[in-house]
């Protein structure tokens, strides 16, 4: 049975404030925090219930010398003992599904998000960011609605107890009602001074967190340009300028830890030296005397709660804050400028409110080709014709890329797909029939067999066995200890970069896509395998459109057309053979040292 999701749809979230987006995780299951708010108010309040019953025990039981009334009285201290246990228990279940649930809530939005940003993610975000985001922000951000309960059981014990105390010396009920605030006003500086260093910890932890991801992203090419030491003593200087920001983190939140056990210790103490001298002077029984320090020491319990909680609400600002920048990153518009002319308006349905933003209009999405059609760019004046294997060799990899960009819609372009704007076809439906697949693409952790399919549960092995072989990656496979079902770690490391290059060209040819573009897919492998990837990718990909932007004279000797790119224009199409003849520039675009490989 495949796993479930906690959210498959996790909602809008409210991105004006940080206190906003909190608010909206505590609206996304008021029933859980109704419950939990009741819970906690119950248990607190009940634990002011005891020093009662020991006070009416020692008043009614052992100062009257009545053994049946003590023995009641001891009962229900018994009893009271075993109501508070499930309380407690049940209160901090509820709080437990409550956290985790405003964990997932955030971590779905985000996610979310990071698939919206798409190619625009590293253009927007640092890799570090977007790790602590996902990690710890989003964790903090599900702990601050422990004051969803806690802390609102906190605030209503401090008034029941306020108000038991006054039953028994309003001095007393005056001293809890002015002195829990003051303990509040002593903490608020610190919890403000945590707040700003707080920030300035997490963003440098962010920038340190994506630094070390470059370094051993690009380890075996820094150590093969001797380059390995200088960014390690870079690294070494932040680490340290995160250490000392670290230390003031640390130093505020032990005074933090300290005045939260402190204070309410000392708030205690004040409290029972008074109700003693008043018991003293006869004011108070000592069975009140009894109750008032049972009351004050019970006090003792929502006092943490509410300065936990502000300490957890001040940190939870911190990461919500964060996470809310993330949320708010656009991804790069691939609609087209909406009063651009089109070539064929009379297509294009007409506009509608759009719900999301009710001053405006949105067009309705133009329906795609129902058939294959030719793509055409009109920036670089190429075409790629429909059905057939074309290549594109560019002189700058850059033109290249930018190119593919456009024909995958990553970025707005005026690319036609049979004759229709590709911006006004909704995305999905590009995103499902055209597949841009870079020679460097990402490769999640999991089995082979997993990787391959990218998460589509559908296919049998025999399907992935043929894009292996037309990839030429067999031999990849048959090196795994356990075949398909050997795990790769992340980025699969365990494989060198030709075998890594392989797979990723397996994984796109196992997508059978509509149209596949493949950028430099064998820039890391040897010519004898390019030369049976460029044999088997024609023969696998026969009556599909293909695209390859390569400059290997293996790969374009297959093609059908090839056309050259110079300074993002397309310059020249022919065959292979007829641009080399033809086209001087080509011809040294492509040439290798051993001009045997070239085919003609």
């Amino acid at each position: 049975m495949p796993p479930q999701i906690p959210h498959p749809d996790p909602g809008t979230p409210d991105t004006r404030g940080p206190m906003w987006y909190l608010w909206w995780l505590t609206r996304c299951q008021p029933g859980r925090v109704l419950r939990g708010s009741l819970l906690g108010t119950a248990w607190m309040v009940g634990l002011s219930a005891r020093p009662y019953l020991i006070s009416r025990a020692v008043d009614d039981g052992l100062r009257a010398g009545d053994t049946r009334a003590l023995t009641l009285w001891v009962a229900a201290i018994v009893a009271a003992g075993v109501g508070l246990a499930y309380l407690g228990t049940m209160r901090h279940r509820t709080m437990t599904f409550i956290r985790e649930d405003a964990k997932a809530r955030s971590a779905a939005v985000v996610l979310r998000q990071l698939s919206r940003l798409g190619a625009a993610l590293p253009r927007r975000t640092a890799t570090g960011e977007v790790a602590t985001v996902g990690g710890t922000d989003v964790d903090r951000t599900g702990q601050v609605l422990t004051v969803t309960g806690p802390g609102v059981g906190a605030v209503v014990a401090y008034l029941v107890v306020a108000v038991l105390l006054w039953s028994i010396s309003p001095l007393l009920a005056l001293c809890v009602l002015v002195g829990v605030p003051a303990v509040g006003l002593v903490v608020m500086p610190l919890l403000r001074r945590l707040e700003r260093a707080e920030s300035v910890y997490r963003q440098q932890q962010g920038a340190l967190t994506a630094r070390s991801g470059d370094i051993v992203a690009g380890l075996r090419v820094l150590a093969g340009v001797g380059g390995r030491a200088l960014f390690a003593r870079r690294y070494a200087a932040r680490s340290r300028d995160l250490l000392v920001e670290g230390y003031r983190v640390g130093a505020v939140n032990s005074w933090i830890d300290a005045a939260t056990v402190a204070l309410p210790g000392l708030f205690l103490a004040a409290v029972v030296w008074l109700a003693a001298r008043m018991a003293a002077t006869g004011e108070i029984t000592i069975g009140e005397l009894v109750a008032v320090y049972g009351y004050t020491a019970t006090l003792v319990v929502p006092v943490w709660f509410l300065l936990e909680g502000g300490h957890q609400l001040i940190r939870g600002r911190v990461a919500a804050r964060r996470i809310i920048a993330l949320l708010d990153a656009r991804p790069d518009r691939v609609d087209g400028p909406a009063d651009a002319p089109h070539d064929r308006p009379a297509t294009r349905a007409p506009a509608v409110p759009d719900p999301r933003r009710p001053d405006t209009v949105r067009q309705r999405p133009m329906a795609a080709p129902d058939r294959p059609a030719d793509l055409y760019d009109p920036a670089s004046g190429l075409t790629v014709p429909a059905g057939r294997l074309s290549a594109v060799a560019g002189a700058d990899p850059a033109d290249a890329a930018a190119l593919a960009d456009r024909l995958g819609r990553y970025v707005a372009g005026e690319v036609t797909w049979g004759g229709a704007p590709l911006t006004g076809i909704g995305l999905d439906e590009v995103r499902a029939r055209i597949l841009v697949a870079e020679h460097d693409a990402y490769l999640f952790a999991g089995t082979l067999r997993e990787l391959l399919r990218g998460g589509r549960p559908d296919g049998d092995d025999a399907g992935i066995l043929a894009a292996l072989h037309a990839a030429s990656a067999g031999d990849v496979l048959d090196s795994l200890p356990d075949g398909l079902d050997t795990r790769l770690d992340s980025r699969a490391r365990s494989l060198s970069g030709g075998q890594r290059q392989r797979i990723r060209l397996a994984r796109a040819l196992l997508a059978d896509p509509e149209v596949l573009i493949l950028v430099d897919p064998t820039s890391a492998v040897d010519a004898h395998t390019e030369a049976r990837i460029a044999e088997r990718l024609r023969a696998g990909r026969a009556g599909r459109t293909t695209l390859v932007l390569t400059t290997s004279p293996l790969l374009l000797g297959h093609a059908d057309t090839v056309a050259h790119l110079r300074a993002g224009r397309v310059v020249g199409t022919g065959t292979h053979a007829e641009l080399l003849d033809n086209d001087p520039a080509y011809r040294r675009l492509v040439a290798r040292d051993d001009a045997e490989q070239v085919l003609r």
